[in-house]
């Protein structure tokens, strides 16, 4: 095994503390008794408390919770379908045009993306609010499922499907009973990194919340610009927290899933 030389371990040092630190600090002065949020007065949970007497954030809080558990479910399935036909099918017309458009919110500039379904909405006549919130999130977060599930469609053995055919079974049965519970670990990671992204999202739900449907991420913006609160500091402290056990207990679902896959099909091949 090789040991790692001084110089990466420099780096990674100097790399980890540029990611993690800044955090670590908003987490200790969210237990800061003083209001100022520089300067420490000593330990104290009384934030936490005040923010959950907030009813502005609790209403965002609740706002961007549903939108993220609506637009990530949304993005999970139509990414999983759109992934599921571009490694499948083959050469089909209008295959380029369709990956182009699968693909094209990932390099899109988000200003971009917010303003283009801005305009669709008033185009349409659509009254922005949730709705138009689950929707925008959904749009961009379809192409990050459908390069999660694609990576693992792409190592999927087919054989086993074509075997699942060859039984009687359809071509929906064949991916709900053998492609799909293969395929889980990617599919929920997918929908976590959609319902994070939807979480973080703070441009594109600039452009198209309504007055009413106001998101955590624009809540926390517009508080910040009047200065940083020690009610902020818990909050984000909070979200490190849920973020923090979701990515923990995706991993672990993860890892379980590809050793029973795994196991289950060792036992196939002992069998056959």
């Amino acid at each position: 095994m090789k040991r790692l030389s001084t110089f990466n371990v420099t780096s990674l040092t100097f790399g980890f503390a540029f990611l993690y630190l800044p955090m670590l600090l908003l987490v200790i002065y969210s237990f800061n008794s003083s209001r100022l949020v520089t300067v420490w007065a000593g330990f104290s949970t009384q934030w936490y408390g005040e923010l959950l007497r907030d009813e502005a954030f609790l209403s965002a809080a609740w706002i961007t919770i549903k939108v993220a558990v609506m637009s990530s479910t949304l993005a999970t399935i139509l990414g999983t379908m759109a992934a599921y036909v571009l490694v499948n099918s083959g050469k089909f017309f209008g295959r380029t045009l369709f990956s182009g458009m699968i693909y094209a919110p990932l390099v899109m500039p988000e200003v971009i993306t917010g303003l283009s379904l801005l305009l669709l909405f008033i185009g349409i006549g659509l009254d922005r609010g949730i709705l138009t919130i689950v929707l925008a999130h959904t749009t961009f977060a379809m192409c990050f499922v459908s390069v999660v599930v694609s990576s693992r469609l792409v190592s999927f053995d087919r054989s086993l499907e074509e075997a699942a055919l060859d039984l009687g079974c359809t071509r929906f049965d064949a991916f709900r009973l053998v492609t799909l519970p293969i395929i889980a670990p990617a599919v929920i990671s997918g929908w976590l990194l959609a319902f994070t992204l939807s979480l973080d999202d703070l441009v594109i739900a600039s452009f198209v919340s309504g007055p009413s449907s106001t998101t955590l991420p624009i809540k926390i913006w517009s508080s910040v610009r009047l200065g940083v609160t020690p009610e902020i500091n818990a909050l984000s402290t909070l979200m490190i927290g849920i973020v923090t056990i979701g990515v923990i207990t995706a991993s672990l679902i993860s890892k379980r899933s590809a050793v029973r896959a795994q196991k289950d099909a060792q036992a196939a091949e002992r069998s056959a």
